[in-house]
């Protein structure tokens, strides 16, 4: 098992991506905080990797809360053990695509600490505790939106942000024996992306097949699944990777690329 004896914290951990990275972890032999806004649809997962033979708890708590964050690493420690993996993954975007003139400064300020404070405030929780197992790997999701203009200005902002960030810790936590790395998401089927398409059909706008909505979005023709997404988080997570930090990993079926592409047939 790829990661036996590591013990895990995933945010948003409830749905998506993260559920499909916390059921891999557990699968691969880790402990696994699995931790989302409300207890209770964390709580789902992990009654998913118990009934698998895996061992998790449920963690409810909002990461851009310092308070919930210490409660997340304290739990951890006490229940499962010294964390050795944080994988950084919860994350908001505005559900009614606002142009950036149109954001009101609360929704800003509640996307950036989430996507932004957060991470940061799980970080400076968990490296003294991964420093005191050895050392350990921190994911922190970002996204394509952080290197080019996919989503909304606030989200995009708070993404590049924190592909910034997550290069700075790597240089000052590499002393510790822990790396961290960037993991971008391209377009991704998770429930969030199935309520912003409810979303704007509410509004009106008429969406192409996703079979055809696909092909402006991956030179592979498909949208992402959180188990491609899932995959990339468990390379990093193991030992496999224990050479690599600081780095930005594009897990986007080549969207990064479609402006290169898209002149020829």
């Amino acid at each position: 098992m790829r990661l036996e004896g590591k013990v895990a914290i995933i945010t948003g951990a409830a749905g998506g991506m993260g559920k499909a990275a916390a059921l891999l972890f557990a699968a691969e032999g880790a402990k696994v905080a699995v931790v989302d806004l409300r207890e209770e649809t964390a709580q789902r997962t992990v009654d998913e990797i118990v009934a698998a033979g895996g061992e998790a708890i449920a963690i409810g708590a909002d990461v851009s809360n310092a308070d919930d964050v210490a409660r997340i690493a304290d739990r951890t420690k006490d229940e499962l053990g010294l964390p050795t993996v944080l994988y950084n993954n919860a994350g908001v975007d505005l559900e009614n695509k606002f142009p950036m003139l149109k954001v009101t400064e609360d929704v800003f300020d509640k996307v950036i600490a989430v996507n932004l404070k957060g991470p940061w405030l799980l970080m400076k929780a968990v490296a003294p505790l991964m420093s005191e197992a050895g050392g350990g790997s921190i994911i922190n999701t970002g996204s394509i939106g952080a290197l080019r203009s996919a989503s909304t200005a606030v989200y995009c902002a708070s993404k590049g942000g924190l592909l910034a960030m997550s290069r700075v810790a790597a240089t000052e936590l590499g002393q510790y024996g822990i790396r961290v790395n960037g993991l971008n998401p391209g377009a991704t089927m998770t429930p969030m992306a199935y309520q912003q398409a409810e979303e704007l059909r509410s509004r009106g706008v008429e969406l192409p097949p996703e079979s055809e909505s696909s092909k402006q979005f991956s030179v592979l023709g498909r949208f992402g699944q959180p188990e491609d997404i899932a995959h990339m988080a468990l390379f990093l997570a193991s030992d496999e990777s224990s050479y690599i930090t600081g780095a930005d990993f594009n897990v986007d079926g080549g969207m990064n690329i479609m402006t290169a592409v898209a002149t020829h047939d």
